[in-house]
């Protein structure tokens, strides 16, 4: 008999012990480390031994194309997410919440691919065939292209795969399928990570695109090794904290297109339903004449967005003021805090600054910069921007404002919604070639806060 070695492996992140240990040296986590027994095996590779043969190395010019065409499945904003819709062979991840509307939204996918590209195999590990079709029914997603298999075992689900060879493959989760051959319970780190490279080889060998459910940990990771995100094509989120009704799907890994793109989903007794102008809803309950609420154009990957910048301005009870960041980074706050301060004089180093975004979206990129400058000036003037103006700009240490990239975009998209007043960066000037609406161009932050207010009476 081959001996067995016991490790201990944390469940959070994967580090490995010789030893049990109450608290993990990597992620910090108490009690997660979990005896795992594995079979030691000979070494190859010895002196005298046979070596193995590799595949020998293929010139880049003759390397294979990717055949096929990616599956357009209809959900305009889950093939936006992806870059154009799934592509045959691939390997996805999605992970969200406890009732978020992953399972929900993955049978509405199966449905779509199934009246467009043929079968789909939805194996469901958490719930019997029974409440499956239940949800379908309530959906309105039932149909005879969809098979459903309630199965665990991984070698069962590939096998009824070869025979079915269905189109798409869904796994419904990753946590609850196992492989018999390792020792341990299903949803631990060995398993997981078996059980996925088991998936991405059936998928890279010729079998159908498939899509692995993933559940998430407190802090809103995926739960499993970090290997697990390594192994797969594209990675995708479906959140709605702060969006109430709302749900984003956003992909923070796809080898197949951009990571820039979101999806916007609103949750209905009929299941998900796509939101094809979320800046409309963003900012439907938009205060109009309240200080410290400035409207900006930021991009999602090729989509603008008009998000509302809120700002709240109050003198501090304290020695120290506080400030607080809701959907904008820190940092980059605290930057534009000072260069106020400093470039236009304005006393905020005994004030409280509360930033938020609205409508729970993460803003990136620095094209916000000039409107976060606007509406914490407002705030402290108690002063309110026109509710018909878009501001732009990045704001550097020196006060200047500089160019943003893709500026006609963001201006149609802003006209669509009735903003007819702009403050655009100089540097966009040459690049300026539209005629409706009035249109400043500043360089400075300072030349931005009298336009504003100006424009505010």
């Amino acid at each position: 008999m081959a001996k067995v070695k016991v490790k201990f492996i944390c469940q959070v992140c994967g580090y490995e012990s010789a030893s049990w240990l109450g608290r993990c040296p990597a992620c910090g986590s108490w009690d997660t480390l979990v005896p795992e027994t594995q079979p030691i095996t000979s070494r190859m590779g010895l002196k005298g031994s046979p070596q193995p043969v590799g595949t020998p190395p293929v010139a880049l010019t003759e390397a294979p194309r990717l055949e096929g065409e990616r599956l357009c499945t209809g959900l305009k904003e889950w093939d936006r997410v992806l870059g154009g819709g799934l592509v045959p062979g691939s390997l996805v991840l999605v992970g969200g919440a406890p009732g978020i509307g992953k399972s929900t939204l993955l049978l509405q996918l199966a449905y779509a691919v199934a009246n467009q590209w043929g079968p789909v195999l939805y194996v469901s590990g958490e719930e019997s065939l029974a409440q499956t079709r239940l949800r379908a029914e309530r959906l309105g997603t039932l149909s005879s292209s969809i098979y459903l298999l309630s199965e665990t075992s991984v070698p069962a689900i590939l096998e009824q795969a070869e025979m079915l060879k269905p189109v798409l493959l869904i796994v419904d989760s990753i946590q609850t399928v196992f492989i018999p051959e390792i020792p341990v319970a299903p949803g631990s780190v060995s398993q997981v990570r078996e059980s996925a490279a088991a998936f991405l080889r059936a998928a890279k060998m010729g079998g159908p695109a498939i899509i692995l459910i993933g559940h998430i940990t407190k802090d809103g990771l995926l739960a499993g090794p970090k290997v697990l995100e390594h192994l797969v094509d594209c990675v995708l989120y479906l959140d709605g904290e702060g969006l109430q009704a709302y749900r984003l799907l956003r992909a923070v890994k796809n080898r197949f297109g951009s990571t820039n793109e979101i999806g916007v989903f609103a949750m209905t007794s009929q299941g998900l339903m796509e939101v094809p102008n979320p800046s409309e809803i963003l900012l439907a309950e938009r205060p109009w004449g309240v200080a410290g609420s400035v409207v900006t154009a930021c991009l999602e990957g090729t989509r603008p967005l008009l998000l509302e910048i809120q700002a709240l301005v109050s003198r501090t009870s304290f020695g120290h003021p506080r400030r607080l960041t809701t959907g904008l980074d820190y940092n980059r706050a605290s930057l534009l805090i000072a260069v106020l301060e400093k470039r236009a004089q304005l006393p905020l180093g005994l004030c409280d600054i509360y930033l938020n975004v609205a409508g729970g979206i993460s803003i990136d990129e620095p094209a916000a910069d000039l409107a976060v400058c606007l509406a914490i000036a407002s705030s402290l003037k108690e002063i309110a921007v026109d509710a018909r103006l878009l501001v732009l700009g990045e704001v550097g240490l020196a006060g200047e404002v500089r160019a943003v990239p893709q500026v006609e975009k963001r201006l149609e998209e802003a006209r669509r919604l009735g903003f007819s007043h702009f403050i655009l960066p100089e540097g966009n000037r040459k690049a300026w070639e539209g005629s409706q609406g009035e249109v400043f161009f500043v360089r400075s932050v300072t030349q931005a806060l009298e336009l504003a207010f100006v424009q505010a009476g």
